[in-house]
């Protein structure tokens, strides 16, 4: 074995330019790939981040999925009913105390009781549908990051404002409100209900931003005209990413429908599955392309070292060495290349980093989110050495299959 290493270094060393040009190749591509993982990455993450920080992990709301059994069709099996709403007689979460008590005591996390109802806002001539949910302030701040997203004023204002309001400042700025203004609020039951804006918050998503208010649970439930009522429990657990198994397990104790926040953004998810694998592909493309460099100098190699092929095997020396040299020789190409686009990929991280962009859709500068992560470096490593060694291998199969008379004859 270390014959073959050293002839593989003999005939590396001996092509300086070659050797350099096929490193140059091979960090490249490992470099530009580590940055374009850790950018994709980066940017789904604080996309994500984003999208959980303005909505609870999982809501669980007074329906149910399927229709409740019928007390007809409990006592005879023949008989099925049909076309029955799914809805209660009464909205609302029975015992939403006693059910909050039980999750407790299991969740990972914390849960709240809130009131949810769609109302119209009416200011300056302008009516704009929205969501009006009802919270409370001391309970709120366990299960959601509004008491961070805060611009104006404290969630613990909506106690001290005539029926307060707290706005997004999307929706602010469209009807020309500030702190302290009043406002009318209609709801579905033609309540009409003069408000006062307590404080503004930002989300980050705009459709959030325009479209949500928040008051106490008590003004919540006198727009929808019905005292008392809690139609939503929310659900924050300490890991975002189990709230898929954590919501069946709720739906499977209350019987409520209990929604986590990857099923009601499954749409949405879904185009990052898609997303992936056009950046895995274009990640593919670049390793691969980096690999023809290699084969692109082991091929000039084997065919200007022919005659040292022919020598060899005339020795004595099996195909399977002569090919190893060669294999070893794009190794150690790739070895070195790889090391050396880490380093690079490394720094064009950090350099995106630092790029900051200008967003006109909300007025601020944000910065590039890169996502450092060391699997990035060892697969774009261990692709980019297989590609290598598979670009050595078929110049070199090529080359140690002709006959070792052929290649002193100078045949092709």
């Amino acid at each position: 074995m270390k014959l073959l290493f050293n002839i593989a270094w003999t005939h590396v060393s001996a092509r300086v330019r070659q050797t350099l040009v096929g490193m140059a190749g091979v960090a490249m591509g490992v470099g530009f790939t580590i940055m374009m993982a850790g950018l994709m990455q980066g940017s789904q993450i604080d996309f994500l981040r984003q999208l959980v920080d303005t909505m609870p992990h999982i809501t669980v709301d007074d329906e149910r999925r399927s229709v409740p059994t019928q007390p007809a069709e409990q006592e005879y099996a023949a008989v099925q009913m049909a076309d029955i709403a799914n809805v209660g007689k009464r909205p609302g979460i029975k015992y939403p105390e006693s059910v909050m008590s039980s999750l407790r005591s299991w969740i990972p996390g914390d849960v709240a009781p809130s009131v949810g109802t769609s109302a119209i806002i009416d200011h300056g001539g302008a009516r704009i549908g929205i969501t009006l949910t009802g919270i409370d302030p001391r309970r709120e701040v366990q299960v959601s990051k509004l008491g961070s997203q805060m611009r104006e004023g404290k969630l613990d204002d909506l106690s001290r404002a005539p029926n307060g309001i707290i706005v997004g400042e999307a929706l602010a700025e469209k009807l020309g409100v500030k702190t302290g203004n009043t406002v009318l609020l209609v709801g579905g039951q033609g309540t009409r209900l003069n408000s006062t804006v307590a404080g503004l918050f930002r989300s980050g998503l705009k459709r959030v931003d325009e479209s949500q208010i928040y008051s106490l649970a008590g003004t919540a439930q006198l727009m929808m005209g019905q005292s008392g009522v809690v139609n939503q429990l929310r659900l924050r657990l300490n890991d975002p990413m189990s709230a898929q198994k954590v919501a069946a397990q709720v739906e499977a104790q209350t019987g409520y429908r209990s929604v986590s926040w990857q099923e009601a953004n499954a749409d949405l998810l879904s185009t990052f599955t898609v997303r992936d694998f056009i950046v895995l592909t274009v990640m593919g493309a670049m390793l691969l392309t980096s690999s023809f460099a290699t084969y692109n100098i082991i091929s000039t190699i084997t065919h200007e070292k022919r005659q040292d092929i022919a020598i060899m095997k005339s020795l004595g020396m099996r195909e399977y060495a002569v090919r190893r040299i060669f294999i070893i020789e794009s190794i150690i190409i790739g070895v070195v290349g790889i090391l050396f686009g880490w380093i690079l990929g490394y720094l064009l991280c950090y350099g995106w980093s630092k790029i900051t962009i200008f967003n006109p859709l909300t007025g601020t500068t944000v910065p590039l989110q890169i996502y450092y992560s060391a699997m990035h470096y060892v697969v774009a490593g261990g692709i980019s050495l297989l590609c290598c060694a598979g670009a050595a291998y078929f110049p070199a199969r090529k080359a140690t299959r002709v006959h070792p008379v052929d290649i002193i004859r100078g045949a092709s």
